[in-house]
């Protein structure tokens, strides 16, 4: 089976961060919520610290396996456009894993290209939290 098109991926900066996350933490995840404040950022959790919503999508897989969520609603929004994953100095969320580092991640958009677009919609639907966590 063909790899899927890249929807996500993390800069060069923000792959070495959630590596040296993941060598304190183990494992680690992505989520992307709609929400406002801390919400409106990537927020990286311990894998398993998190629970994924039913209708979560799956956008993509990271560095070092790391999966990146997205909550439905945000997914609507951001259907059209590849991310990418950087970090900046600043304070982060206290709940996601980069906020004693003092920085936080967030995220940089670009649209799809047509031929992009077109790949994408001849793919499966992205699996769900029902379909991944059963």
């Amino acid at each position: 089976m063909a790899e899927r098109a890249r929807r996500v991926e993390l800069s060069a900066a923000a792959g070495e961060l959630v590596g040296r996350l993941a060598a304190r933490h183990g494992p680690v995840m992505f989520h992307q919520s709609g929400g406002c404040c801390d919400g409106s950022a990537p927020m990286c959790y311990p894998r398993g610290e998190f629970r994924v919503g039913g209708s979560d999508v799956l956008l993509g897989v990271v560095a070092g396996g790391t999966p990146f969520w997205m909550s439905a609603d945000q997914y609507a929004y951001w259907r059209h456009t590849h991310l990418t994953v950087d970090v900046v100095p600043g304070r982060g969320s206290g709940f996601s894993l980069e906020a004693p580092e003092g920085v936080r991640f967030l995220l940089r958009s670009r649209l799809l290209t047509d031929a992009e677009l077109t790949r994408i919609e001849a793919e499966p639907p992205l699996p769900t939290g029902d379909e991944v966590t059963g």
